[in-house]
């Protein structure tokens, strides 16, 4: 430049992917409840929607995700390179801050892996599955597990 100085140059982060997160909205919390009734889950994606959707965060309703004898149960989902978590035990009455602000975490993380002491307690306690991301990275090789 003219003055002596250096140009500056400003590279924007790569824009976050949305992150899901999946509602069994047809958990009965491995009860029998007659089909007219409301169901727990229904009830959870209820209090979810009803607290208002974080920014980045995209609330989805699904049938069933297979986990029945352990209460409702949720999905957090991130795009190719996160990992994908699901919870079980999921109270529909008292745990929808908790997984909306777990969700809030995991979507700023750039791999979905929250540093464990970071974690809410029930996601430390009750996670039911952990699925690879879709690209992952080249694993390590020379680190033990």
């Amino acid at each position: 430049m003219p003055d002596g100085t250096e140009a500056m140059t400003t590279t924007r982060a790569p824009a976050q992917e949305q992150t899901e997160l999946l509602v069994c909205v047809k958990c009965r919390r491995g009860r029998e409840i007659p089909e007219d009734d409301r169901r727990p889950g229904a009830a959870l994606y209820e209090a979810l929607t009803g607290i208002g959707t974080p920014d980045g965060l995209r609330i989805t309703p699904v049938e069933c995700l297979q986990n029945c004898d352990f209460g409702c149960t949720v999905a957090l989902r991130g795009g190719d390179r996160k990992w994908t978590y699901v919870f079980a035990n999921v109270d529909e009455t008292a745990h929808a801050q908790m997984i909306l602000d777990g969700a809030v975490q995991y979507h700023d993380t750039a791999d979905g892996i929250i540093p464990w002491r970071q974690r809410p307690e029930h996601f430390k306690r009750n996670c039911a599955a952990r699925l690879p991301p879709v690209t992952p990275p080249a694993p390590n090789l020379f680190e033990d597990s």
